[in-house]
């Protein structure tokens, strides 16, 4: 993240990452209900790549304010760090998900 931010720059594309993470995840959860469960690595895949974005802004603004930078926490922001811990429990159960298919479909 540059020097000088702006925070609602910042909280929509922690909402824009948290987002897309969220929605490759149940892209990966509809293909595993349908048994393409190499289809569904790859999405979530993608999913973790979307949430390390996010996880590293999340990161990044704690950081700045340890080493004693204000940041001013509206509404805008606590929106998107509740979009993060969304999406975060909705990969973490798709995961878990994805999981339970493979072991349905196993034993088919």
């Amino acid at each position: 993240m540059a020097e000088n931010f702006d925070v609602e720059t910042v909280a929509m594309t922690l909402i824009g990452h948290a987002g897309e993470s969220k929605s490759l995840a149940y892209q990966a959860l509809n293909e595993a209900k349908k048994g393409n469960f190499e289809e569904a690595q790859k999405f979530m895949d993608q999913a973790g790549e979307e949430m390390l974005k996010a996880h590293s802004m999340q990161t990044d603004l704690i950081m700045k304010e340890a080493n004693g930078e204000k940041i001013d926490i509206g509404l805008i922001m606590v929106h998107s760090q509740d979009h993060l811990m969304g999406a975060i429990l909705f990969k973490d159960l798709a995961k878990e998900f994805i999981d339970l298919y493979k072991t349905i479909y196993n034993k088919k």
